[in-house]
């Protein structure tokens, strides 16, 4: 059976790379700082964000997928969904605001558990 619910989620996330990569860009562009960071604040939390998403988004797409492809309910695969969107969405934020804080503390706890979430289903669907 072909994945129904990972290919939506997967297609937000690849939407919101698209933007969050411009918002790099765009900060290079406006202080010709074409390598590193060059010291600027601004720069170095948009990198930071935009990496840090990238670091933790396609592993837990590829784990909600294989969920999906070994029986995961629905149900779960929502949830997991969720809290990766909603825990990588407040990162985002709170890096760009913040830098750090319990937000960003707590949005990781999101994410973890989302990643949990999927390994767990993955094993339990295997057994």
């Amino acid at each position: 059976m072909a994945p129904t619910i990972t290919p939506l989620f997967v297609a937000l996330f690849l939407f919101f790379q698209v933007v969050i990569t411009n918002v790099v860009g765009y900060r290079r562009l406006k202080t010709d700082i074409h390598f590193l960071d060059g010291g600027d604040i601004t720069l170095t939390r948009r990198m930071r964000a935009h990496g840090n998403f990238t670091e933790t988004v396609p592993m837990t797409l590829i784990g909600m997928l294989t969920a999906e492809m070994t029986g995961a309910p629905a149900l779960l695969l929502w949830a997991g969904g969720a809290l990766l969107l909603v825990g990588r969405g407040w990162h985002y934020w709170v890096i760009l605001q913040q830098g750090w804080g319990n937000g960003r503390a707590l949005s990781m706890v999101l994410t973890f558990a989302a990643m949990l979430l999927f390994a767990g289903a993955i094993l339990w669907n295997l057994a």
